[in-house]
């Protein structure tokens, strides 16, 4: 039976840390700031905003939530964007995916300055993690890496599998992996014998937006599986893991929910934080 590496329990640790070094960072008058920009009206957008709005508000972030119409043009956002970057009070600009078809996604990252792009998507961030730079992580890549060692995963000299090559996770995911001495395969769509390569994983991480693609004859007996979907089935979130069989095999396993969702509003919360103490040096 494996063992649940509980987001739930992890975030609720480090905000009482986060929570301690706000307090210490307004004493010397400090006050870090959020902007998340919004354009349009998705569902889960919506809920995905809100928590952060939640945990701004428990450790004690300044947080702004700019909500924009649909139909709001690409100048209409980048104008705001302009406004956040020159604005001494935001330290950190978050722009919730995906936007409407109509905006050209990568000019609107790209426009946000990179010391205070808290998602670590701007291309500038990208570059510096590939180059083993100093730059900001993503939220979700760094959340797998921070449960995996709080959950007593020994990570070097290990196999790890990647399922899925986006920029989002998949790929800075496996950079991550590699920065702790894995040795990493990225599997994706056109991959050869994938059940092959998932069997030899004693870290598997599941990124596809597949509700229960993998199936515990994909897993590796003790095996660390790190469970990063989020899917509606029946009315229910389920992952990318088929979690039931797959927790009797695996040595550890994140659950959803509760798993990687969870750490990856803390890192935000984490970004938030450095980007405040570095602009204020």
């Amino acid at each position: 039976m494996a063992k649940i590496l509980d987001g739930r329990l992890m975030a609720e640790e480090l905000l009482l840390d986060q929570t301690r070094r706000v307090q210490e960072l307004r004493q010397k008058g400090i006050v870090p700031g959020l902007a998340v920009v919004l354009v349009g009206e998705d569902p889960a957008s919506q809920i995905y905003v809100r928590n952060k709005g939640l945990a701004c508000e428990r450790i004690g972030i300044h947080s702004e939530t700019i909500r924009m119409e649909e139909r709001s043009s690409q100048d209409e956002v980048l104008a705001v964007i302009d406004r956040l970057n020159a604005d001494p009070a935001i330290n950190g600009i978050l722009v919730q995916l995906p936007l409407p078809r109509h905006l050209d996604e990568r000019a609107v990252l790209a426009r946000i300055m990179p010391e205070k792009d808290v998602d670590g998507f701007h291309i500038s961030n990208a570059g510096k993690l590939f180059s083993g730079q100093q730059g900001v992580v993503p939220c979700t890549p760094k959340g797998i890496i921070y449960m995996l060692k709080k959950g007593g995963v020994e990570l070097a000299g290990k196999e790890a599998v990647v399922i899925g090559r986006s920029n989002i996770v998949g790929k800075p995911a496996a950079i991550l992996l590699l920065n702790e001495n894995c040795t990493v395969t990225i599997c994706h769509s056109k991959t050869k014998d994938l059940t092959e390569h998932c069997r030899r994983a004693d870290v598997l991480v599941a990124a596809i937006g597949k509700p229960r693609f993998v199936t515990a004859d994909m897993v590796k007996p003790g095996a660390a599986v790190v469970d990063v979907g989020i899917n509606r089935v029946d009315g229910k979130v389920v992952g990318d893991v088929d979690y039931e069989p797959v927790k009797e095999i695996a040595g550890w396993i994140t659950p959803v929910p509760g798993g990687v969702g969870k750490l990856t509003i803390s890192m935000l919360m984490e970004n938030t934080l450095e980007a405040a103490c570095s602009q204020a040096r």
